[in-house]
């Protein structure tokens, strides 16, 4: 169980130096139907045929958290390589 202070002190890039940043969790958007993997998808799976790819084993595996850090100075964003946790949760400090 990962525990993260909803904000945090951190090194802007857009101020120079560290500042206060409010953390938020990046959701994940809705995936675009004409980029090119979707639309082979989309012609692979029609008509009487199945899935193209072997189904993904559903392991009990973690997953990558992405943060949003946002400056309070600046209010310019930015986001880090995600971290692996299997449960993560805001705590207010």
């Amino acid at each position: 169980m990962v525990k993260m202070p909803r904000q945090v002190m951190r090194y802007s890039p857009a101020a120079g130096k560290h500042t206060l940043h409010t953390v938020e969790r990046v959701k994940k958007r809705k995936a675009s139907e004409l980029k090119w993997g979707q639309r082979r998808f989309r012609r692979v799976t029609a008509g009487y045929r199945g899935f193209p790819r072997p189904k993904p084993v559903s392991n009990d595996y973690t997953k990558r958290v992405n943060l949003l850090y946002r400056c309070t100075e600046t209010g310019k964003a930015h986001v880090p390589k995600g971290k692996r946790a299997k449960k993560f949760e805001f705590v207010d400090k």
